[in-house]
């Protein structure tokens, strides 16, 4: 769900983040006109209308991006670092020097739904305008009152955005968003019922999960066909999450999918972290229970998608157990275990929290590593990039913070090797997880430096010469037509 990524390229907006919790309130019915969202009770009038737009730019997740860490909400400058080069959120409060305070509401429309700022220029897709083309215009509406209204302005203006040739040419955007944006509204599908229409609206338009739960094509626009079956976001992987009971969602419970979206946590099926965790932590646990049982009602219609091969879930992987006794000599020898084995690694850096037989800490707030998509899935992605980067996921109304510390070069622990995240990794997977996979040690290192490259980012070196002799190849061809031409004509 996570808003940012063309990971690939994307931008987007908030209060504090304790008061985006949506108070109680009676369900709105879902209409074509209004999809919209809930309204405090005893609310009216411009107070009513400051809460829908409050709660719609939650439900669309505006702050995560458009927020710096320890920055003022709204006012930009956080850094996506998408495989194109790093692409710098707006300021989008309501200042007229430095944010959007000189915006009509058709600009602030454009912008949301079209990609095109009040000056005519581009935004990239890193903000989904792809997703918020869906919004209704009452929406959109609402909105644009709330930021004008009750965002407090920031009149610095955020950093700039400074692309490499030939991604810094915004104009280029034009042609992207003609292949590929589908500029509709959304229409609720009469065959369904409200509950369904109603998650579609959310999951489709505002939570925008299929910018980061669908793969892309080589332009890095969505491939319709592969709708929410999984895609690679940096180093790590967005899962399926069609209705496909193996490599999907399918055999999750309603109950277990709005655990995890409220708390990013289903003990014996997987745990948030990344980018979903922030989706979580700054969005998805403050929509109000309908609204998230809407979205799981919809999930289920998503058609299923199979990955090649794959014949058992995630989840489904794995078992507790300890290679303790092996490593104090208390169960035969210990030849086999050097320093830098996996066994002996994991021992040291990761039992104290998911204990000596991979099961845990009481209370699960360390999760198991067996039973576990991280572990058990396809990819050894997201089980990489935790242990470089860390996990951390904060509820509202939980005592502690999920957290799990990372351990790349920024590690306030020990950092570890490349080698040596591959031992421990290779350790778990033969443990607890997928036997099937492996990790590498040049595997861990393209994660550490931001994961495999798309083909765009990987050409883009060559894009400038390359161009520079097209010309000349074109100038020449003109050059010698031309002269051809004369010779026929003095003949």
């Amino acid at each position: 769900m996570m808003r940012r990524l063309l990971l690939s390229l994307t931008l987007a907006a908030g209060l504090p983040l304790s008061a985006h919790a949506a108070p109680p309130a009676p369900p709105v019915t879902l209409t074509p006109d209004r999809p919209a969202a809930p309204v405090a009770a005893g609310a009216s009038g411009a107070d009513a209308r400051l809460e829908r737009g409050r709660y719609l730019a939650i439900a669309a997740d505006c702050m995560a991006c458009h927020t710096a860490a320890g920055g003022t909400p709204y006012a930009g400058g956080y850094a996506i670092d998408s495989p194109l080069g790093t692409i710098y959120a707006t300021n989008i409060t309501p200042s007229k020097q430095g944010g959007i305070g000189h915006y009509t509401e058709a600009d602030f429309a454009r912008a949301l739904r079209e990609g095109v700022r009040a000056d005519g220029s581009h935004l990239y897709p890193a903000m989904p305008y792809t997703s918020y083309a869906r919004l209704t215009d009452a929406d959109v509406g609402d909105l644009y009152y709330y930021f004008m209204q009750a965002v407090q302005p920031v009149d610095a203006p955020a950093r700039q955005t400074a692309l490499p040739f030939p991604f810094n040419v915004r104009l280029s955007m034009l042609g992207w968003n003609t292949l590929f944006l589908d500029n509709k509204r959304f229409v609720p599908d009469p065959a369904k019922s409200a509950q369904i229409n109603r998650g579609a609206y959310l999951a489709e338009g505002l939570a925008h999960c299929s910018a980061c739960h669908t793969p892309r094509n080589a332009l890095m626009a969505e491939i319709g066909s592969q709708t929410l079956a999984g895609a690679s976001l940096g180093s790590w992987h967005a899962p399926n999450i069609t209705s496909d009971k193996v490599s999907g969602i399918g055999a999750w419970t309603d109950a277990e999918l709005a655990a995890y979206l409220k708390t990013g946590h289903v003990e014996g099926k997987g745990q948030a972290a990344g980018g979903m965790a922030e989706a979580i932590q700054n969005s998805l646990q403050f929509l109000r229970d309908d609204d998230v049982a809407a979205i799981v009602a919809w999930l289920r219609t998503v058609p299923p998608v199979r990955a090649p091969g794959q014949t058992k879930a995630a989840f489904s992987h794995g078992s507790a157990g300890s290679e303790e006794p092996l490593l104090r000599g208390m169960a035969g020898a210990t030849e086999r275990h050097s320093l830098n084995s996996g066994a002996v690694l994991f021992s040291g850096y990761c039992a104290s929290c998911h204990s000596a037989s991979g099961t845990g800490s009481t209370g699960q707030a360390y999760p198991a590593l067996f039973h576990n998509t991280a572990t058990g899935g396809n990819t050894p992605a997201n089980l990489v990039s935790a242990m470089l980067f860390g996990v951390e996921r904060k509820i509202e109304g939980e005592e502690h913070e999920a957290f799990m510390p990372r351990f790349d070069q920024r590690s306030y622990v020990q950092p570890l090797t490349d080698e040596q995240i591959a031992a421990i990794a290779n350790y778990v997977l033969k443990q607890y997880g997928n036997p099937d996979v492996s990790v590498t040690p040049a595997y861990v290192a393209q994660a550490r430096s931001g994961g495999e490259k798309p083909v765009l980012a990987r050409v883009q070196p060559f894009m400038l010469p390359g161009g520079i002799v097209g010309l000349l190849l074109l100038i020449a061809l003109f050059v010698w037509l031309r002269r051809r031409r004369q010779r026929k004509e003095s003949a």
